[in-house]
């Protein structure tokens, strides 16, 4: 079990949420340290799928995704710059996976009720997590980052556009790392924690990150129109290549971090405050 040393507050004095909240991002980040397994399999999984795709498939999908790209080394190079952008998110989205694994294994050992028991801030608990889980994202985007341009990729991102883009990665890890803190403490075990946020993995393929929602039958192109990830997608492909972004999706962008964010956060609270059966 990961420890980490809060400083008693007292009942009088109150909790004190930034330190209570710092303490609890230490534990987060030391717990990835001691659970290596749990961190690389982050960034693993990105790899493996960024290779996959590049290598195996990217030379006959680059000249779907680019009309007029030559099947073979032309079409991994454009096949590469195009699915780039959803490697990253699915990174993002696997680090928010973890967090739920850690929110569970808490509840079901007991320290989360001990916490209780504590004047800690009751959102330190559950922030403290969410914050690191931020820092593992970005740190795994930086890495699968560094993989697509050793292979080829350039984005053309300037200083702002750079700096927008670790704002977006950061919103969003902020927005499923809550949601994935509520599917943790919802399940009846760790395994089940492990299990339950893997559905959010699937929306980088059932949007727009690995195939253009125009080649898709109409029921799964709705889907793939409506749902979260594709904006989030397209904004950061927009980030990524310099191009002047869409407001109308910036704007879903926003918004599905925003009700993504306040949903998790609620039902986070919600069974945080409720007595574990």
């Amino acid at each position: 079990m990961t420890t980490v040393t809060i400083a008693p507050t007292g009942a009088a004095s109150g909790a004190r949420p930034l330190a209570d909240t710092a303490a609890m991002l230490r534990r987060n980040l030391l717990r990835a340290v001691r659970y290596p397994g749990l961190t690389s399999f982050t960034v693993a999984i990105p790899v493996i799928l960024l290779l996959l795709f590049v290598f195996v498939f990217g030379g006959a999908f680059g000249a779907g995704v680019a009309p007029g790209v030559t099947p073979g080394a032309d079409g991994r190079a454009a096949y590469l710059d195009y699915i780039t952008p959803a490697i990253l998110l699915f990174a993002v989205v696997g680090a928010a996976q973890s967090v739920a694994i850690s929110a569970s294994m808490d509840a079901t050992s007991g320290i989360m009720a001990r916490f209780k028991t504590m004047a800690i801030s009751p959102g330190s608990v559950l922030g403290g997590p969410v914050l690191g889980t931020v820092v593992q994202a970005l740190i795994a985007v930086v890495v699968v980052l560094g993989l697509a341009m050793a292979l080829g990729y350039r984005p053309d991102a300037g200083p702002a556009g750079w700096l927008a883009l670790a704002g977006l990665v950061a919103l969003v890890a902020f927005a499923f790392s809550w949601l994935c803190v509520a599917m943790g403490l919802s399940a009846k075990s760790v395994e089940t924690a492990s299990n339950t946020p893997m559905i959010l993995t699937a929306l980088p393929f059932l949007g727009s990150g690995f195939v253009p929602v125009e080649t898709m039958p109409a029921g799964v192109r709705w889907f793939a129109e409506y749902q979260p990830l594709t904006p989030i997608i397209e904004t950061t492909r927009a980030l990524l290549t310099g191009a002047a972004l869409d407001g109308a999706t910036t704007a879903l962008t926003l918004g599905w971090c925003v009700v993504i964010t306040g949903l998790g956060y609620a039902w986070a609270r919600s069974l945080y405050r409720r007595e574990r059966r």
